[in-house]
C-alpha cells in the first residue's frame, strides 16, 4: 500500500502522540480516581492499615511485566501489541486468543462498566433526585456518553489527547487535594511504614487476596503502547511512557492511601475503611468529613471524569488492536479501514463503542448485580494476558538473553518473574471465584464470577476455530506473515 510521508503503513498518522500525550494516555486509561474508590476499601478490609503494603505488592509483578512490553515494543513497534508480540513468539493460535481475545474482551466489558460509572455519578451530580437508582436512566445515560466519547475517539488522537490532558489533570487535582486535607486534619493519625510491611500481614490468603484487588487497579496502562505507531519515536517513546504511568500511578495510589488510612483508619463503623458500607465507594464516604460537602461533589465529578477518561482512552486502543489483526489477516478486512481525513480506525471505533453500548443495555436488563460479576471476572482475563505477554518476551529473546548483563535481567530475569507471578495470581483468581459467595451470583453452586470469567475464555476457544476456519492463512503462515510485515521507522 502507498503511503504518504505523514502516515504509518497501515495508514495512521505519524508522529502525533508525543510522550506527555502518552503518558496521559496510559495514566488516563488505568482511571485512578474511580479505580482507587471502588479498591482501597475492599484491600483494607482484606490486610488493615497494611493496604499500602499490597498497594506496592500488588505493584510489583505489574513493573515486572512493564519491561516485557518496553522490550517487546523496542524490537516489534505495532499496534496489535500482545497480538504481535504473542504471535512471533508462540504461534498464531496463542497470538489470536491470548493476545487478541482476551484483552480485547477484558477491554470490552470494562467499557460498560465504565460507561456505567460515569452515567450513575453524572446522575447523582446533575440529575433528579434518585435517577442515579433507576438501572434504565443509567444505561441510557451510558449509551449517550459512549456515542459522544466514540465520536471524539474517531476524531483523532490529537483530540482525544488534548481533552485526556484536562480529564487526567482534574482527577490528580482531586486525589492530591484530597490527600493533603486529609492529612492535614485534625485527628488524623501519622503514616508509620510499617504499614508498608508484607509480612505483618497475618496469613497468606488475605494477602494474595488484596494482591489480586491492586492488579486490577494498575491495568490498563498497556493501551498506550497500542498508539506506538502514531508516536514520535515509535521504539522507545511507548515504552518509556508505560514505565512513567506505572510510577505515577504507584506514587498516587500511595499517597492516597496513607492519607485515607491517616484520617480514617480501619474502624468497623463510621469512615473507618474497615466498614463494610463504604467499601464499595471509599473516597465518597470520605470526601464530605475530609473536604466538606460542596467539595465533596469535586470528587464525585473526578470520579465520573475518571470513567470517562479511561473510557475514551479503551476507544483509542481497542481498535487499534482490531486494526492490526485485520492488517495480519486475523480479522475481517473493514476492521482496517482508516478515515482519509482524521487517520483513525473509524469502523472499529464505532464497532466497539456500539458492542459497549449493547453489552451495557444487555447486562442491565439482566441484573446489576450481574454486570458487577462481570467486573470483577477481568482480574482472570488481566492476568492471563499479561502473563502470556511476560513469557512471550523470554521465549522470544531466549537465544539472546547471553548477549548481555542487561538482555539477562530485562528481557530475561524480570518478565521470567513477572509472568510466573501473573500465572500464579490468575491460578489464585481461578481457585478464589469459585466459590459461589465470591461477587454477588452463583449457579449450582459455582461462583457467578468464575462463571463469567471462564466462559468468556471457553467462548475465546470457539472463536479461535471459528476463526480458523474463516482466516486460513493467517493461521497457517501467521508467524512469517507477522514478522514479514512488522513496521519499521523506516517504513
Amino acid at each position: 500500500m502507498t503511503t504518504h510521508p505523514d502516515e504509518t503503513g497501515k495508514g495512521l498518522r505519524r508522529g502525533s502522540v508525543g510522550l506527555l500525550a502518552a503518558v496521559s494516555l496510559g495514566l488516563s486509561s488505568v482511571a485512578p480516581a474511580y479505580s482507587i474508590t471502588v479498591t482501597l476499601g475492599f484491600v483494607a478490609l482484606a490486610v488493615g492499615d497494611l493496604a499500602p503494603a499490597a498497594l506496592l505488592l500488588g505493584f510489583v509483578p505489574i513493573l515486572l511485566t512493564a519491561f516485557a512490553f518496553r522490550e517487546l515494543n523496542r524490537e516489534m513497534p505495532d499496534c496489535g501489541t500482545t497480538f504481535v508480540w504473542t504471535t512471533r513468539a508462540f504461534g498464531p493460535v496463542s497470538g489470536w486468543f491470548a493476545g487478541g481475545w482476551v484483552p480485547q474482551t477484558a477491554t470490552l466489558v470494562a467499557m460498560a462498566a465504565l460507561a456505567q460509572v460515569s452515567a450513575a455519578e453524572l446522575l447523582d451530580l446533575l440529575g433528579p433526585d434518585g435517577a442515579a437508582d433507576r438501572p434504565g436512566a443509567v444505561a441510557a445515560v451510558g449509551v449517550l456518553v459512549l456515542g459522544l466519547l466514540t465520536w471524539l475517539a474517531r476524531r483523532g488522537l490529537r483530540l482525544a489527547a488534548g481533552v485526556q490532558y484536562v480529564l487526567l489533570g482534574l482527577q490528580l487535582l482531586a486525589l492530591f487535594g484530597f490527600g493533603v486535607a486529609a492529612l492535614a486534619r485534625p485527628g488524623a493519625a501519622t503514616p508509620s511504614a510499617a504499614w508498608l510491611n508484607p509480612l505483618a500481614v497475618d496469613g497468606f490468603g488475605p494477602l494474595a487476596q488484596a494482591v489480586l484487588l491492586c492488579l486490577y487497579i494498575y491495568w490498563g496502562w498497556d493501551a498506550l503502547i497500542t498508539t506506538n505507531e502514531e508516536s514520535r519515536d515509535s521504539e522507545r517513546q511507548p515504552g518509556q511512557a508505560a514505565l512513567i504511568s506505572t510510577l505515577v500511578l504507584l506514587a498516587t495510589y500511595l499517597f492516597t492511601g496513607f492519607a485515607a488510612l491517616s484520617f480514617a483508619g480501619t474502624g468497623d463503623s463510621g469512615p473507618g475503611l474497615g466498614n463494610p458500607d463504604n467499601a464499595a465507594d471509599v473516597l465518597a464516604a470520605l470526601a464530605p468529613p475530609v473536604l466538606g460537602d460542596p467539595l465533596a461533589n469535586l470528587m464525585r465529578l473526578a470520579v465520573c471524569v475518571s470513567a470517562a477518561a479511561a473510557l475514551l482512552t479503551c476507544l483509542v486502543s481497542s481498535p487499534r488492536g482490531a486494526l492490526s489483526m485485520a492488517a495480519h489477516g486475523a480479522l475481517p478486512a473493514a476492521f482496517a479501514r482508516v478515515h482519509p481525513r482524521h487517520r483513525t480506525p473509524s469502523f472499529g471505533t464505532v464497532v466497539f463503542g456500539s458492542a459497549a453500548a449493547a453489552l451495557l443495555v444487555l447486562l442491565t436488563l439482566v441484573s446489576r448485580d450481574f454486570l458487577g460479576d462481570a467486573i470483577l471476572c477481568i482480574g482472570l482475563l488481566i492476568a492471563c494476558y499479561y502473563g502470556t505477554t511476560a513469557l512471550a518476551c523470554v521465549w522470544y529473546f531466549r537465544k539472546r538473553l547471553r548477549g548481555s548483563p542487561r538482555d539477562l535481567v530485562l528481557r530475561g530475569v524480570l518478565p521470567l518473574l513477572g509472568g510466573l507471578m501473573m500465572l500464579a495470581a490468575f491460578a489464585r483468581s481461578a481457585h478464589d471465584m469459585v466459590d459461589p459467595a465470591y461477587g454477588s451470583t452463583s449457579f449450582h453452586g459455582v461462583g457467578g464470577v468464575f462463571l463469567l470469567g471462564a466462559g468468556s475464555m471457553a467462548a475465546g476457544a470457539v472463536a479461535v476455530l471459528a476463526a480458523r476456519a474463516r482466516f486460513t492463512r493467517f493461521f497457517r503462515t501467521g508467524r512469517a506473515d507477522v514478522a514479514a510485515r512488522l513496521v519499521t521507522t523506516e517504513d
